[in-house]
């Protein structure tokens, strides 16, 4: 654990305020839910809440299925990471952030395909992958992450790819909401 040397005192309601530098950097957004875990020593940890994240194996079952019948590499986001992938080596996306044009994607609650060339980067400063159908997982009116179909130059999204990541960011959405 790093020490930031900030030090913030709890008010009369018991909140504490995060330091905006530390928002940024975390990527903590006003309405991010927040995991609170205690440690013996004293420790109160506050960590970013992923509901995707939490599906784990499951995710990276639905990607594997997803690239396999879409005959494209597929992956699987939340809000800030890829947090599933297939079709791909999994070391060069796993876990990395995603790339702004995807949080663009998941706030405005619209999909994407590419068409006339027009493509999507799925990690920033990473070309080397990119996106050719994007569709926001929505929950109970939140989006919370996409579904991602990965184009090679020159190729075209079809209706397979599309309607395969609908459903599946249809599915992942009402599973999410219980």
């Amino acid at each position: 654990m790093k020490a930031t040397g900030i030090v913030r005192r709890i008010d009369d309601l018991g909140r504490v305020v995060i330091p905006k530098e530390i928002r940024r950097t975390m990527r903590i957004r006003e309405g991010d839910p927040l995991e609170i875990y205690t440690e013996k020593d004293g420790e109160v940890i506050f960590k970013k809440y992923s509901p995707i994240g939490e599906l784990g194996d499951f995710a990276s079952n639905y990607a594997d299925t997803l690239a396999k019948i879409g005959g494209h590499g597929a992956c699987i986001t939340d809000k800030d990471n890829i947090i599933a992938v297939s079709g791909v080596p999994k070391k060069d996306l796993i876990e990395k952030p995603i790339s702004a044009d995807l949080e663009n994607i998941i706030s405005d609650k619209t999909s994407f395909k590419s068409s006339g060339g027009k493509r999507v980067t799925i990690v920033d400063g990473m070309d080397k992958y990119s996106a050719g159908v994007v569709v926001p997982i929505v929950s109970e009116g939140d989006a919370i992450g996409t579904i991602v179909f990965m184009m090679n130059e020159g190729e075209t999204p079809g209706e397979v790819e599309s309607k395969l990541a609908e459903t599946a960011a249809t599915f992942l959405g009402k599973h999410m909401e219980g």
